[in-house]
């Protein structure tokens, strides 16, 4: 029997920019709710939630960490994503899984990069959310500025729900406007005792002028509310809750809340918020899919009722009990021990164990129900973005689409004897992160490791010291190049072999053309029999397998739209493999012919400096082969933004440090490909080769 009802349950994640405070108002909100007796910091390298030593030595979060906690009888389970954008897959399958989200902002900085990014993540998801403006007690806090910001940058109706009483070093408390109330803490508790008040004669005109704002907005979602700005009579604080949920959870407004979580204020009121206005599982629409077996269209509507539906969204090696698959339950119940199936790989599914995850701790369930977020052993088949459900009713959902690698290393171990040692490690990392992949290279034999940034790969490569006692050299970051095509052709490919007994007999006619940012397309035009259906998806397949290596490096060759247009067959000699190997053909001569160019990544970054280090910063980034797209002031400095090759930077932020005497800092992310200047290719060439 479950504990807490569904409509008492919320599952959410926090995310943000990197070091806007994520981990530490984790931390408050486990301390205030009585998780943990003591609060940890992210610079003593004592928070809980961020468990990794890496973590607790760099003072960053790197992997996704879940917890439970309990607020006024409900239940919250939540996940802390990463900020730095090297970890942006923590964050996509973190998304994937979550009702509401809580999103920082740090008061200072205002909407920085990686906010933006998280952003649009959650927008792709259809996520309802909250604003939490964090860092109030810094000096150059502005709250209104960092509304107005999201507001411009998100194109949101973000509205104010609470008004700091001043801010910097004279930050007080807060003004809720829903309550007409101010907030003071009481230091000497942490936080953990504050006293309601009146609001502060000096502040009642703005908090007045600020509620009246926030009723017009919500005028739209109750009558009674519509009355009151009309006619102007009182409504009641449980009127204003019901209308704001109601926003919230058609994602028309987005409620700001502000505090410092450092200084141990306004937190409880943000848990508040996570109850009064964010999503339960009840709130959310049915998750969909098909049935793999009939194609069928499916849904499951958060109910202990319907079949059991899971979805596994993160996989990790834990030193005690060997690898955790974490899942949320969408619906029905499953005691340990029974069978389910993975609808991905149609193979059957038992785990041993279920658990509730409190960072690296962990406590034995005997049963999930519906809205449950728990982690469970024994899952043989299972990976990242795979659907788990009753044997009797599958449902495959919609599939995680995580980005591609942009950088590459080779790496071996220091010694023969640590090969398979080596081996197991990437296995086990390459499982348990959909962003880092392995691979041979099949000219020189060496081992490829590739992932997001620099950080990523460096982290990886800890890991395997730290967790596998794997020694590794690693060798210089090199970066993923795609080739594209320029031009459309008409490509032929034949593969006829005639050696006594049955031969092999296949021919096709295709037309490649250029696709810009579509990927790989195939079309099937032809509408007689000259090439059988049943051969059709091995053209494909063959077409497939062509592009994995374009004519000038060898890189992978995307977008590009490969056509069918005519063909012939024997009716005794074709076969799959035959119009495999001519559709591998027809696609390796068309492209060599249909102007072929090699893509760089390019890098999206932003950097904040003193006005001081503007122009040598400027400089710099224009020798990288950099464009500026504009700059810009903030409270805390400048920002420039500008589009540079990948290739270019790396080792950056340690010439940034050098060039602005250690005050700048910056975020980068991948934006796009781009052609690579022909005066360049034959360089990038002699680098792969080993030439240069």
């Amino acid at each position: 029997m479950r504990k807490y009802s569904l409509n008492k349950t919320r599952n959410i994640g926090l995310a943000a920019h990197i070091d806007a405070g994520k981990t530490t108002v984790t931390e408050r909100m486990l301390f205030y709710t009585g998780k943990v007796t003591r609060m940890g910091e992210v610079h003593h390298g004592s928070a809980v939630m961020d468990w990794m030593d890496q973590e607790k030595e760099r003072g960053i979060t790197i992997t996704s960490a879940a917890t439970t906690c309990f607020w006024k009888d409900n239940k919250i389970n939540i996940i802390d994503t990463p900020g730095h954008v090297d970890f942006t897959a923590e964050v996509e399958r973190s998304f994937r899984v979550i009702d509401g989200l809580i999103v920082l902002f740090c008061a200072v900085g205002g909407v920085e990069p990686q906010s933006e990014t998280v952003w649009r993540q959650a927008d792709r998801y259809h996520i309802p959310r909250i604003a939490f403006v964090n860092k109030m007690d810094r000096a150059g806090a502005n709250f209104q500025n960092t509304v107005e910001m999201m507001r411009n940058k998100f194109n949101i109706n973000a509205v104010p729900i609470v008004i700091p009483i001043s801010s910097g070093e004279n930050f007080e408390g807060l003004i809720n406007l829903v309550k007409m109330k101010a907030y003071y803490y009481d230091e000497n508790s942490l936080g953990a005792k504050y006293r309601e008040a009146e609001i502060p004669e000096r502040l009642i005109v703005e908090c007045r002028q600020a509620q009246e704002t926030l009723l017009g907005e919500l005028s739209d979602f109750s009558d009674e509310i519509l009355h009151h700005v009309v006619h102007g009579d009182d409504v009641s604080e449980e009127v204003i809750k019901e209308a704001l949920r109601k926003a919230v959870l058609e994602i028309k407004i987005v409620p700001v809340f502000c505090g410092s979580a450092f200084k141990n204020k306004g937190v409880q009121l943000l848990l508040d918020a996570v109850i009064d206005y964010l999503p339960s599982p009840l709130e959310v629409p049915p998750v969909s899919g098909i049935n793999p077996f009939t194609g069928k269209k499916e849904s499951r509507v958060a109910s202990e009722k319907d079949p059991f539906s899971a979805v596994v969204f993160k996989v990790m090696r834990d030193p005690f009990v060997g690898k955790l698959h974490y899942i949320r339950v969408y619906s029905g119940t499953l005691k340990t021990g029974e069978n389910i199936i993975n609808t991905a790989n149609k193979k059957r599914e038992r785990f041993t164990r279920a658990l509730i995850m409190h960072a690296d701790s962990r406590e034995d369930l005997k049963e999930l129900y519906a809205g449950d977020i728990a982690a469970v052993i024994g899952l043989k088949h299972s990976s990242t973005g795979d659907a788990l459900c009753d044997i009797k009713y599958p449902i495959q959902m919609k599939v995680m689409k995580f980005p591609k690698p942009v950088i590459s290393v080779a790496i071996e171990p220091h010694a023969k004897a640590e090969e398979e040692n080596l081996a197991k490690a990437l296995k086990i990392l390459s499982e348990e992160d959909p962003t880092f992949q392995v691979r041979v290279d099949e000219e020189t034999r060496q081992t490829v490791i590739s992932g997001m940034g620099e950080l990523h790969l460096e982290v990886l490569v800890e890991r395997m010291l730290r967790e596998f006692k794997v020694k590794a050299n690693v060798g210089r970051p090199q970066v993923a190049y795609r080739e594209t095509i320029t031009k459309a052709v008409k490509t032929e490919g034949k593969f006829i072999k005639q050696s006594g007994g049955k031969g092999q007999y296949g021919h096709v006619v295709l037309e490649i053309a250029p696709v810009p940012g579509e990927g790989f397309k195939f079309v099937n035009k032809i509408r007689g029999g000259d090439v059988p259906k049943t051969y059709i998806p091995y053209v494909e397949q063959g077409a497939r397998e062509a592009l994995g290596a374009g004519p000038i490096n060898g890189a992978p060759v995307i977008d590009v739209e490969v056509s069918l247009v005519d063909g012939s067959y024997h009716e005794v000699d074709s076969s799959d493999l035959a119009f495999r190997i001519a559709g591998s053909k027809a696609v390796t001569e068309g492209i060599r012919r249909a102007g072929p160019v090699l893509l760089e990544p390019i890098m999206s970054i932003e950097i904040v400096l003193p006005i001081d280090y503007v122009g040598d910063v400027i400089k710099d980034i224009n020798v990288r082969r950099g464009k500026i797209e504009g700059m810009f002031h903030k409270e805390n400095g400048e920002v420039i933004s500008a589009l540079v090759p990948l290739s270019d930077m790396f080792g950056y932020a340690t010439n940034l440090r050098s060039l602005t005497q250690g005050r700048a800092i910056h975020s980068m992310e991948f934006s796009n490909y781009e052609v690579v200047p022909e005066s360049l290719v034959m360089q990038i060439q002699g680098r792969i080769r080993g030439l240069a």
